[in-house]
């Protein structure tokens, strides 16, 4: 891989990062525009022998992180994201169920390493992440995102518009031109982009949307990684992981 900055330039605006998940069922933008976060995502742990993120801000400061020492090859039950200091922020969880086809994950507010410890710390789930199985290649959808908001209403049943508050993810992950979009809107939530003058795809471009927010988007981007994934080397030539994806 050529010697090219792996962070964005440093002269560029900064956009300041917020470690905080935005979307509770995903609001509607403020009067005064936000700007949305842009970060430069690395797929590579900086920990030696570990699969992972490495995710920069505007200015090239580390915002996020994955390091996971599952580099095995198989799909990991669950993933954490943590800020720069090591903090869980957000953990991306595989749910099965027996006898059905559909690939769903869940994200989850903090640190759930499981059910019964989520329940203990109070980790509430926030977005439901569901493969779609593309019939024809003409199909742009990948995912559907379903925001896992507290039931309001007093039967504990949700109600009709936080039931159709519901999202997909369009493109393709494997080419890093994918997008999250409201349903019902059409605006655009989320963007994975190819970085330019970089070789490969395992530094792109992620653009949140204030609405979203930078820890959900980067929530959403570990569970189209995990989705889409056909294979993990765990040694290369690269200093990269080599992988490759489906879609």
């Amino acid at each position: 891989m050529p010697k090219t900055k792996v962070h964005p330039n440093a002269a560029a605006d900064p956009v300041p990062v917020s470690t905080s998940g935005a979307c509770t069922g995903c609001a509607a933008a403020p009067d005064e525009a936000e700007p949305p976060t842009v970060l430069t995502v690395w797929r590579k742990s900086l920990l030696f022998n570990c699969d992972g993120f490495t995710v920069y801000d505007a200015s090239g400061d580390l915002a996020f992180r994955v390091d996971s020492y599952d580099a095995s090859g198989r799909r990991r039950a669950e993933v954490v994201l943590m800020d720069a200091t090591g903090t869980p922020l957000l953990t991306v969880r595989r749910k099965r169920r027996l006898g059905m086809m559909a690939e769903r994950w869940v994200i989850y507010d903090g640190d759930a390493a499981s059910d019964a410890e989520a329940e203990r710390r109070n980790s509430k789930p926030l977005l439901s992440v569901r493969r779609h199985r593309r019939a024809s290649s003409k199909e742009k959808a990948l995912a559907y995102v379903t925001p896992l908001v507290p039931a309001s209403s007093s039967s504990g049943r949700r109600t009709t518009a936080e039931a159709k508050a519901s999202y997909v993810v369009e493109g393709s992950y494997g080419l890093r031109a994918c997008a999250v979009r409201d349903t019902l809107g059409d605006a655009v939530l989320a963007e994975v982009r190819r970085k330019e003058a970089v070789v490969g795809d395992d530094v792109f471009r992620l653009v949140a949307d204030p609405r979203l927010g930078a820890t959900l988007a980067m929530g959403l981007v570990i569970a189209l990684d995990e989705m889409f994934a056909v294979g993990r080397s765990a040694r290369s030539s690269s200093l990269l992981r080599s992988r490759t994806w489906s879609v």
